[in-house]
């Protein structure tokens, strides 16, 4: 494949080049009820060509390789063009040239594993659910993607690596007359197929809960000390404080890039956040990014203070940072751009028994229902709760929203937990799907957090 992928980036005339390869692979199963609607795999594959021209930098897609001479002369064409109409000339950071080629480690390939295999454990597990007569409905899934990549530049990079992520999941639905619950499951790794393995009690305690949340008790709105799960506070990490420490989200806005400049205070001193796309056996684990750059654990916040950030090549020179390996690209239909790879907040001290004594009065909120953020402000659904008094735990409740602003809620954060934990499913849509973005947390404890019912 590299002598395909160095005759064309032979007839490039520019200052730097480099193109991707990649045959994507997809399988989907997938059950709404107890009917089987999508059952089926397919194949498609294609390159992407970047070019740095003049301080132009233009990407283009294709799919045929018979197509790669008309595409360099359009794409020069557009990196010409983008040159004479941008303030400041594109550079990109200087990053060693990697030869290597990264198949990673399995726990059963599931390329190996059949497919009616695949649809027997997913309907073993969609089956759980609809056992229950206060069950309606359920959209259970089995998902599966295998990028075969091959990236090369004119610089002297030649890397080849698989990127295998596998899960099932989705939404489980109950009704009692008028009052309908959701609640979401999912299994899920980047390591192989075993992880999806053994989830019956998954799907069980779901399913336990949807049925509970029909006789649970609304919330009482206000504000509220809380104490936040670990699936509810990645995703606030994620999304509230991640997507800021995204260089290209912050680089065109001088309010921004005040807040988030390196040196800020943004929080308690027990307060550390990390991205590190190199965990192994994680769903973000990934060696090498799309422009080729070995990833690197990035600490972005170090005792309360912002430390650093994620960057492409180019993002990193227009900073005058390192670049950090988080420029990843949905497939071969994309040129790559800033994502996150598996960030989380460190661990802490406490046990989840002490923050609720801690707590003493107010709420427990579990897993994430869906959201928004808009700015610096956040709102998010949490799938139930629990009232807590004098630190225990006592009444589920449902219909939850919490609401905030990113930097009063960061100052908020009284005390970590110590009982750090990853998501095994995670999904990113900044601009492309992100399919292996990965977030985590220990329980946390916030002060003051706006909260409202449905």
């Amino acid at each position: 494949m590299f002598e395909k992928l160095e005759a064309i980036l032979t007839k490039v005339d520019a200052d730097y080049t480099d193109i991707r390869y990649e045959i994507k692979t997809e399988t989907l199963i997938e059950f709404n009820g107890r009917e089987l609607t999508n059952f089926g795999c397919n194949s498609s594959d294609g390159y992407v060509l970047r070019v740095l021209k003049n301080g132009g930098l233009a990407a283009i897609s294709i799919t045929k390789e018979a197509d790669a001479e008309k595409a360099i002369q359009t794409v020069l064409e557009n990196a010409m063009i983008i040159s004479k109409n941008i303030k400041q000339p594109v550079r990109f950071a200087e990053t060693e040239a990697v030869r290597d080629t990264f198949i990673p480690a399995l726990k059963e390939d599931p390329r190996e594993i059949s497919i009616d295999e695949k649809l027997e454990l997913t309907r073993s597990y969609n089956n759980i659910p609809l056992a229950h007569e206060k069950v309606v409905t359920t959209n259970i899934a089995y998902g599966e993607i295998v990028r075969e990549k091959y990236f090369m530049s004119t610089e002297g990079s030649k890397i080849n690596e698989d990127l295998i992520t596998t899960f099932i999941g989705g939404g489980i639905t109950s009704k009692d007359g008028t009052n309908i619950q959701n609640v979401r499951v999912g299994l899920g790794g980047s390591n192989g197929f075993a992880v999806l393995r053994n989830g019956e009690e998954a799907f069980e305690k779901k399913t336990d809960f949807v049925v509970q949340l029909l006789k649970a008790k609304p919330v009482e709105g206000g504000v509220h000390n809380v104490v936040l799960n670990p699936k509810l506070a990645g995703v606030f990490t994620h999304e509230a404080f991640g997507h800021f420490s995204e260089a290209d989200l912050i680089e065109d806005s001088p309010t921004m890039r005040e807040k988030m400049k390196i040196g800020a205070r943004l929080g308690a001193e027990f307060l550390n956040i990390k991205d590190d796309p190199t965990l192994p056996d994680q769903l973000g684990f990934y060696k090498y990014d799309d422009e080729g750059v070995q990833a690197r654990p990035t600490q972005l916040m170090q005792n309360g203070v912002l430390t650093g950030r994620l960057h492409s090549r180019r993002t990193a020179s227009a900073f005058g940072e390192l670049p950090s390996g988080h420029c990843v690209a949905e497939d071969f239909r994309y040129a790559p751009i800033i994502r996150m790879g598996t960030i989380f907040i460190e661990p802490g001290t406490d046990s989840l028994e002490k923050l609720l004594v801690k707590l003493d009065d107010g709420y427990y909120f579990l897993d994430h229902l869906g959201g928004q953020t808009s700015g610096e402000n956040f709102t998010f659904a949490a799938e139930y709760g629990f009232r807590i008094k004098n630190g225990k735990i006592g009444d589920l409740i449902r219909d939850i929203n919490i609401s905030g602003n990113l930097y009063e809620t960061l100052y908020n954060i009284i005390a970590v937990g110590d009982d750090l934990e990853l998501s095994m499913v995670g999904g990113c849509g900044k601009g492309q799907m992100n399919h292996r973005s990965c977030h985590g947390a220990p329980h946390i404890l916030v002060n003051n957090v706006v909260v409202g019912g449905a």
